[in-house]
C-alpha cells in the first residue's frame, strides 16, 4: 500500500521534509534530490553553468527502471524570457508499514484543501497568509494556529511543525526604537510606516493582532533596495526572517522580538483521514523533534 503525501516542489520546505523522511536505508536518495535541487537552482540564479540543456540534464537525473528512484519536471520560471526550470516531481519512500509516494505540487495547501491528498507538508507562513482569522491579540505560536482557522473555510489543520525554524523578527533603528524595547508593547504604541514583504500582510497583522497595527502603514522594499534589511533601515522599523541577525546589524538594525517561527508543518485534512493516514502522520511526528499541535 502507498500513501500519497503533497511537498513542495523546491526550496527549504522540501528539503526538510526530506531530512524528516530520510534513514539509513533512503538517505542517500534524500542527500542525491537535495544536491540536485540546490544544483539546478545554481544554474537558475547564473551561479553555475553547465553545457547540457535542461531537457538532457532532465535525462540524466532519470531512471524509470528504478520505481523508487526520485522524479523531476520542467516548470516555467519567472525570469525573463519564462525560461524553463527543473523541479522535483515525485519519489517512493519505502517504511516499515505503508510506503509513501511524495508528489511535488506548487501549492501543497491548496491540494489539500481541495481534498485532492490527506496529507501534506508546506509553509506555516502560507497557513497564516490564507487560512488564521484575523483578531485583536497576536497569535505567537504554531500550537495557537488550528484556535484561528474557521472549521466552515476549510478542513486542513496543522499537525506538526518540523523544526527548520527561522523567525519573523522585528527590526527597529535606533532612532526609532529610543530606550524602548523592540517588542509587541513597543508596535502596540507605535503609528507610523512598517516596512515588511510585500505579499505578508495578514502574517504580519495575524502575528501583531489587529489592536497593534492600528495606526501603522505598511510599506515594502523596491527595486532600489538590494537587501530587505536596507529597506527597513530607511523605513525604521520591520518585520523579517532573520537567523542570526547578523545582516540586519549591519545596517545598523536592533534586531527584536522573534514574532513567530517560519517553519515547515504537516497539514492533514481531517475530511480525507482515515485510519492508515493517521498512523502515518504519527510515525512522521515520533520520527524527530517537533512543535506539538493540539488537534481539533
Amino acid at each position: 500500500m502507498t500513501i500519497r503525501v503533497a511537498v513542495p516542489r523546491k526550496g527549504r520546505p522540501l528539503e526538510a521534509v526530506l531530512e524528516r523522511l530520510a534513514d539509513d536505508g533512503w538517505q542517500e536518495t534524500a542527500d542525491s534530490i537535495i544536491s540536485t535541487l540546490r544544483y539546478e537552482k545554481a544554474l537558475t540564479k547564473d551561479n553555475q553553468t553547465d553545457s547540457r540543456d535542461v531537457y538532457d540534464r532532465l535525462a540524466a537525473y532519470s531512471n524509470l527502471s528504478d520505481p523508487h528512484a526520485p522524479e523531476y519536471t520542467l516548470v516555467r520560471d519567472s525570469r525573463s524570457g519564462m525560461p524553463r526550470r527543473l523541479v522535483f516531481d515525485s519519489v517512493t519512500v519505502p517504511r516499515d508499514g505503508p510506503d509513501l509516494q511524495l508528489v511535488g505540487r506548487q501549492e501543497p495547501l491548496r491540494a489539500l484543501r481541495t481534498h485532492e491528498f490527506a496529507l501534506g507538508f508546506d509553509s506555516a507562513d502560507l497557513v497564516l497568509e490564507t487560512l488564521v482569522t484575523l483578531e485583536p491579540e497576536p497569535l505567537d505560536s504554531l500550537s495557537a494556529v488550528n484556535d484561528r482557522i474557521d472549521p466552515v473555510d476549510t478542513d486542513v489543520r496543522i499537525h506538526t511543525g518540523l523544526g527548520d525554524t527561522v523567525y519573523h523578527t522585528l527590526l527597529g533603528t535606533p532612532e526609532t526604537c529610543g530606550n524602548r524595547d523592540l517588542d509587541r508593547e513597543f508596535v502596540r504604541e507605535y503609528e507610523g510606516a512598517l516596512c515588511i514583504s510585500p505579499r505578508y500582510e495578514r502574517l504580519v497583522e495575524a502575528v501583531l493582532g489587529s489592536r497593534a497595527t492600528e495606526g501603522i502603514e505598511f510599506t515594502y522594499p523596491d527595486s532600489s533596495h538590494a537587501e530587505e534589511e536596507a529597506a527597513i533601515a530607511e523605513t525604521g522599523l520591520g518585520v523579517y526572517l532573520t537567523v542570526t541577525g547578523s545582516t540586519a546589524r549591519e545596517h545598523g538594525l536592533i534586531v527584536g522580538e522573534s514574532l513567530f517561527p517560519s517553519e515547515t508543518v504537516l497539514l492533514s485534512n481531517r475530511f480525507e483521514l482515515d485510519e492508515t493516514t493517521e498512523a502515518v502522520a504519527e510515525s512522521i511526528v515520533n520520527g524527530g523533534t517537533e512543535t506539538a499541535i493540539p488537534q481539533l
